[in-house]
């Protein structure tokens, strides 16, 4: 029975993985060792722009304890491949685009600080950092662009010689027809131009791999910090090495986040895989903190040029039309072009607004590759239209949560003008339910006190959606001759709780014991398939093939149980964990029939040897969770400096699994949001494209310090995209957080006569704009 047990759907069970992590027994890449391993050290590019006439390796591989010095043109002579695109607007029924074709090490041009070389192979990895210091590259340096708004200039610099004016393509979604006649009969039209800077994951446990190849049998082992085992797989087999992909094995342990920035396959998974097969031994690189700021893929950086609302007299949406650009680095890497494609298909998010038009350009410049990052595009579409819906509040002087609920979308299906079909929700009520968690009426006395205490109190709100489930996943369930169960998940958990959230979906569904379900993933030798874990997916996909599975141990279970109860399968039912013949007390539980399942002699040959399910789930209609912020600040004129004194969420993710978790995956998105916010910044000389923010005395990761207590709550209205009701959590938090607090602050500010504010809002850049609009 559904939520019918203390551990089954809805109860907030703690995480089982956490007594592992908390003692120092996870086991990550950097824990793994092989026999004979040699380790890798790459040499990255100095210059943001440059030609390469030629490399110098001899004093480098004459080095003790050095096995090979390898560069580009090593690359390209042993016939391998390139780093592609996964998937381009035109893929998708888009525009068409120019695509890039990136070696792993740079041949004879490099486009971005950090854009590795070469690579040494040592028997330790001073030896290799040795080496790599005394590697000579003649470099020949070129002007660079590191600014999308500079890169589509005329004349600029052009990051690939086929590429003209850095842009790859262009898309527009909408109905752009009705747009200029609503514009025209709008009583007012708010106006605004902004920047989504970029920004990096930095994940508790950095990137790592570790590869081996067995010349006995032909077959790589690559061991890996990632969130896609099989599609890591996929491109090193086809993409890379040209081998089948039953040649390669990708196995992924504990992972300390992801967040995007590891969906991909990444040069040094490339290389090192190569370089095991050339030098005949296992080859580990880990990365120190600078290697990783310096290689790893980064996120957001969206220009809006410019974003107009017009609005009728009552404050009703008439129109969205915006231009913009997505800054996807020197590389469209992996799934690079998704954050593009994505804001403009989410543009209108949460309102009813009947004409919509939306233009993106995906532009190249001299900076390391975006790709996906928490969110991916659904972010910057949400940011966008709250700052505009508050822009347009104060506009017109109306209260920003009025407005919002007079243009919030009542009746559904609702079919978005670029193109999305929402199946469920209820957004007033969400609204509503926010506002008296957060104490909406009480604000006046808590900004009084505020201002008594000579410091300057805002709130911002904000409404989102996002769209959550994409790819279809596959799931197994194993039972042993013990009578335990194995979940085989095609998902891949790194930090979500999958192992905790899954166990309760099978223990609730066949009544099999918490500590008897074991859980098994991200090993493409034990796990025929999986999609991996992105995109709010895994719950939603990951939980409705599990039923699949789950159904199919059933019927299974119940043909074995006919069998031994020498009754007609027709005549048996499952419940509580047991089958029984109908009519009778005469029953056998679950796990007994699964040990029986596994005998020796006496069962039927159509029955097979052993109880196991496997389970699809389609992953071609997405869930929409969505939900309501609200945040109050506080700044300090004199210093500048901000404080989120209280945060508050109600949340529409339909069934909620497990509400512990489920908050907790809200918290961590809200850090995030509020570090863009507040502190994170990933930035590059605009003039020689050098990195600016290496090191973590300069980019700036929220801390516990920055982030109050939170009241959150659930106002779940189920999905109707999927039979669980599901609607992805992952990224709801990062998606809305960064517009509820720049609304916040910048409701603070508005006193002062402060109306924009750059991310990230940190205390000199608030101090300089109190004082520029005190001087106007």
């Amino acid at each position: 029975m559904q939520g019918g047990t203390r551990f089954g759907i809805g109860q907030p069970v703690p995480r089982t993985e956490d007594p592992r992590f908390l003692t120092g027994r996870g086991h990550y890449v950097a824990d793994i060792d092989l026999p004979r391993q040699a380790y890798a050290v790459f040499l990255y590019a100095p210059h943001a722009h440059a030609k390469i006439h030629g490399i110098d390796t001899r004093e480098a591989a004459q080095l003790p304890g050095v096995f090979a010095v390898l560069t580009g043109r090593d690359w390209a002579a042993d016939g391998l491949g390139t780093l592609d695109p996964e998937g381009m607007p035109e893929d998708m029924g888009g525009p068409p685009g120019h695509r890039t074709h990136r070696p792993p090490l740079a041949i004879d041009r490099v486009r971005y600080v950090g854009e590795r070389v070469a690579v040494v192979v040592a028997a330790s990895e001073d030896r290799a950092r040795d080496a790599a210091e005394r590697i000579e590259v003649d470099y020949e340096a070129l002007p660079a662009v590191v600014r999308a708004e500079d890169a589509v200039k005329p004349g600029a610099p052009l990051v690939h010689d086929d590429i003209p004016g850095n842009v790859s393509v262009t898309m527009q979604l909408g109905n752009a027809g009705a747009v200029e006649p609503a514009f025209a009969r709008a009583a007012h039209v708010a106006r605004l131009s902004l920047k989504n800077n970029r920004i990096t994951a930095f994940t508790m446990e950095p990137r790592g791999c570790l590869a081996a190849y067995d010349s006995g049998t032909g077959r790589w082992t690559l061991y890996t910090s990632t969130q896609h085992v099989h599609g890591i797989r996929s491109i090193l087999a086809q993409q890379i090495l040209h081998v089948p992909e039953n040649r390669i094995r990708v196995v992924a342990r504990d992972v300390g986040g992801g967040f995007g920035m590891k969906g991909q396959l990444y040069v040094e998974e490339a290389v090192c895989a190569w370089a095991a097969r050339r030098v005949g031994r296992p080859v580990k690189w880990i990365p120190s903190r600078t290697d990783g700021l310096l290689s790893d893929n980064e996120g957001r950086d969206q220009v809006i040029e410019l974003a107009e609302l017009a609005l009728a007299a009552d404050g009703r949406f008439l129109a969205l039309r915006w231009t913009g650009m997505h800054n996807v680095g020197a590389y469209i890497e992996g799934a690079g072009a998704f954050p593009l494609m994505l804001s403009l298909r989410l543009g209108s998010t949460v309102y009813d607004i009947p004409a919509v038009s939306v233009t993106s350009r995906l532009v190249l410049t001299n900076t390391a590759p975006t790709v996906p990052y928490r969110g991916a595009g659904r972010p910057e579409a949400v940011y966008l239209m709250e700052r505009l819906v508050d822009r347009a509040a104060r506009d017109i002087n109306i209260d920003p949560a009025e407005l919002r609920r007079r243009n919030l979308i009542r009746a559904f299906p609702y079919t978005t003008q670029t193109g999305y079909v929402y199946d469920s929700g209820n957004f007033p009520s969400a609204l509503e339910k926010a506002q008296a968690l957060g104490d909406w009426s009480g604000y006046a006395a808590r900004a009084a006190a505020s201002a008594a205490a000579g410091r300057r109190r805002g709130r911002g709100i904000s409404y989102y959606t996002d769209n959550t489930g994409i790819f279809n996943e596959r799931m197994e369930l194993r039972f042993d001759p013990s009578g335990e169960v194995t979940i085989v998940a095609g998902t891949l958990s790194h930090g979500q709780g999958h192992e905790t959230a899954f166990a309760q979906m099978v223990g609730d569904w066949l009544g099999v014991p918490e500590n008897q379900i074991r859980f098994m993933q991200a090993d493409t030798d034990e796990v025929a398939i999986g999609r991996g874990t992105y995109g709010s997916r895994s719950m939603m996909n990951g939980g409705n093939a599990l039923r699949a599975a789950a159904d199919e141990v059933i019927a299974k279970g119940k043909r074995f149980a006919a069998h031994f109860l020498e009754a007609d399968a027709a005549d048996i039912v499952f419940e509580n964990g047991s089958f029984t013949i109908a009519g009778t007390d005469r029953a056998m539980p679950l796990q007994q029939v699964a040990q029986m399942s596994f005998i020796p002699i006496g069962l039927p040959a159509e029955l097979g040897v052993g109880l196991q399910g496997a389970g699809a789930a389609p992953g071609d209609v997405p869930s929409f969770p969505n939900g309501c912020h609200i945040c109050e600040v506080e700044v300090d004129p004199e210093t500048g400096a901000v404080a989120i004194d209280r945060y508050t969420v109600v949340d529409d993710i339909g069934t909620v699994v497990n509400p512990l978790l489920a908050k907790g995956q809200i918290m961590g998105g809200v850090a995030q949001g509020a570090g863009q916010a507040l502190t994170e910044d990933f930035v590059y000389d605009p003039d020689g494209g050098q990195l600016l923010t290496g090191s973590l005395l300069d980019y700036a990761l929220p801390r516990a310090d920055n982030l109050p207590g939170f009241r959150i709550d659930f106002s779940p209205v189920p999905s109707l995209s999927n039979p669980l009701g599901i609607k992805g959590v992952g990224e709801g938090g990062t998606v809305a957080s960064t517009p509820t607090v720049m609304n916040a602050i910048l409701d603070a500010l508005a006193p002062l006569g402060v109306t924009d504010l750059a991310m990230p809002a940190t205390p000199e850049r608030v101090w300089r704009a109190i004082r520029d609009a005190a001087a106007q």
